[in-house]
């Protein structure tokens, strides 16, 4: 019998590949995105290719919401059948009503047993959070171990992306300090980064070349000598995301290469390509998932 005695939830900004989070117990929520008139559910009704394929044809922007209270109570009370706590961990409450709805869906369940955390986070940086998560859950720690975990790795976790447009940021309203942005030359790629929950921006380079290079630098700086775990993500960039994978592996304790999946590409946009890591010392996650790059380990 197992000695897990924590569920551990995230919400579909996490971008986790679905084998790799069903491999490691983490139960998805996830989000609504609506296209053309039409809702789906992030990663279960629609995945990253077919979304980025129907934006590409599509009359207008897309929109999306966050899961009910109800949707979370429903997943708590399956949960806790089987395990003595549950932790939730989600997209930045700055960013989306996710973390709120979890937390009315917790006190519909049990307040005490559910630890609802707003991670500050998104997508990449979520997804390492909820991987250490997990690894900490199977290992047989409580809620109070697994949230103290999260913290700690969080708070020396660093995202950076690039966008190729600042369009879908500012349309889906999650432009943040970005909106300085707004208005450059047409050719001035921004270097952004989530910093205090939000879309915060560090640089403005003149090529995406540019931008991607200087976002790998960024992140190896945050390489103690031991290694970093890193996420990329991307959406519709494939090519872009393995040839910065392939520019980090050497440093890269884990390496994980994410498609950034329906709700996150839509505030987004496509051809953004990001990466999340921390220093694998803190907390090493053992995993090499990134196709070409690297096999599981």
């Amino acid at each position: 019998m197992s000695s897990q005695r924590v569920a551990i939830v995230t919400d579909s900004t996490a971008d986790l590949p679905v084998d790799l989070a069903r491999e490691r117990g983490i139960t998805v929520v996830p989000l609504t995105v609506r296209l053309d008139g039409r809702s789906y559910l992030d990663g279960e009704e629609i995945g990253a290719d077919e979304f980025y394929l129907k934006l590409a044809g599509a009359s207008g922007f897309p929109s999306t919401s966050q899961p009910s209270p109800g949707r979370f109570a429903e997943a708590y009370k399956a949960l806790l059948q089987d395990y003595d706590e549950v932790v939730s961990l989600h997209i930045s409450a700055k960013l989306s009503g996710t973390y709120a709805a979890a937390v009315q869906g917790a006190q519909l369940v049990d307040r005490e047993r559910i630890r609802v955390v707003d991670s500050e986070a998104v997508s990449m940086w979520l997804a390492l959070l909820a991987l250490a998560a997990g690894d900490v859950a199977k290992r047989g720690g409580d809620a109070v171990e697994v949230v103290e975990t999260v913290q700690r790795v969080s708070r020396q976790t660093v995202c950076y992306f690039t966008v190729s447009t600042l369009e879908f940021l500012h349309r889906g309203g999650r432009i943040g300090r970005a909106s300085a942005l707004l208005g450059s030359v047409l050719q001035i790629k921004p270097v952004l980064c989530i910093r205090d929950g939000e879309v915060t921006p560090l640089e403005r380079v003149r090529t995406l070349e540019r931008a991607t290079g200087r976002i790998i630098e960024l992140a190896r700086d945050n390489d103690r000598g031991k290694g970093l775990c890193v996420s990329v993500g991307h959406a519709a960039a494939e090519a872009a995301a393995f040839g910065i994978a392939r520019r980090l592996e050497d440093v890269a304790e884990s390496l994980v290469v994410q498609p950034l999946g329906p709700v996150v590409g839509a505030h987004a946009g496509p051809g953004t390509v990001g990466i999340a890591c921390y220093p694998a010392e803190l907390f090493p996650l053992g995993l090499k998932l990134a196709g070409g790059v690297g096999a599981a380990r």
